[in-house]
């Protein structure tokens, strides 16, 4: 039966170590970071719809008030 080769393994390089985890903790921070900004995005976007609808109420109320004092309603 044949025997595998064997190979001699490459040295590590200690750099590139260090360099690859700096990469991959980089990709970790910017997943988060999107994630907590799209949380954020969708807090500001309830926010303004919730004052755009409070700014509609008052409007509606203000017109039908001014529409029974003129028409004695």
């Amino acid at each position: 039966m044949a025997e595998p080769l064997h190979r001699e393994t490459a040295p590590i390089d200690p750099s590139a170590t260090a360099a690859r985890y700096r990469y991959h903790r980089a990709l970790r921070r910017v997943r988060v970071l999107r994630r907590q900004e799209s949380q954020l995005a969708r807090y500001r976007f309830y926010i303004a719809l919730t004052v755009l609808l409070a700014i509609a109420v008052a409007f509606v109320v203000g017109t039908w008030h001014q529409v029974q004092h003129l028409f004695g309603l």
